[in-house]
């Protein structure tokens, strides 16, 4: 009568175990372990769950490589991006930046290019056609403005810094540190930027003009706010278009 052949796991147990530990071991590790099976072709469920799991892989992949979305209108809204600290506004905090802003237009407007040795000693002449486009295209942040006329009675003689410049009001703040909002609608601005450059010193004058006494005078504007009404980031790739002025 032959007897069976041991299995090759309780053969290998009983060489590092007692006789009793190796058969409970056998019983308990190999014998009585359960095998657990899964069918060769997947159920439909399956095929579902496994699509499933391709789409968010992709999905994942595909937002990991694109870039973080803008806040909306309503992000920026709750995060206070457009809250102005009252006690923060400054007039003389924002002369720095009005300051900025004069460099700014001298070299938008090509102030600080034109000397008397470049231009045969005749002042730079700005016009309408040839710097209108700029004037429409700049950026208005920093701008010491006035209200020189309004259907509002009130804010005519209102002057300050532009502080925030929307679509359709002006945020200012005055010399007694009044922040103050201004409709572009039916008002006219007016600002004023330096004939010479802001670096020039007065020492650097010509001969002619310390002879003569005579001052350069500095370029006035006027600002219609009703054809003013939008965006700077619009602002900026905005066509120059002529067109009739309605006076207020």
């Amino acid at each position: 009568m032959s007897t069976s052949k041991p299995h090759i796991a309780q053969d290998l147990l009983s060489r590092a175990h007692s006789p009793d530990t190796a058969e409970q071991l056998f019983t308990e590790r190999i014998k009585q372990k359960p095998l657990y099976l899964r069918p060769t072709s997947p159920t439909p469920a399956d095929k579902r769950s496994r699509r499933r799991l391709q789409r968010l892989r992709k999905k994942e992949y595909f937002y990991r490589k694109q870039r973080p979305q803008p806040l909306s209108a309503r992000q920026k809204r709750v995060s206070g991006l457009y809250d102005i600290s009252k006690e923060e506004c400054k007039y003389e905090v924002f002369k720095g930046l009005h300051g900025m802003w004069v460099q700014y237009m001298q070299e938008v407007l090509g102030i600080e290019k034109s000397t008397n040795a470049t231009n045969n000693g005749r002042p730079l002449t700005i016009s309408g056609p040839a710097h209108g486009s700029k004037l429409v295209s700049a950026d208005y942040h920093g701008a010491e403005v006035e209200v020189v006329r309004s259907r509002c009675a009130g804010r005519v003689g209102v002057k300050g810094i532009v502080i925030r410049d929307t679509k359709f009001t002006f945020v200012i703040v005055t010399e007694k540190d009044v922040v103050k909002t201004i409709p572009k609608e039916h008002t006219v601005f007016r600002f004023t930027i330096p004939s010479t450059p802001v670096q020039q010193s007065t020492d650097d004058t010509t001969s002619k003009e310390r002879l003569e006494g005579e001052k350069p005078k500095d370029f006035v504007f006027e600002l219609h706010g009703s054809q003013f009404e939008n965006r700077p980031v619009d602002r900026a790739n905005k066509k120059f278009k002529w067109r009739n002025i309605d006076y207020v």
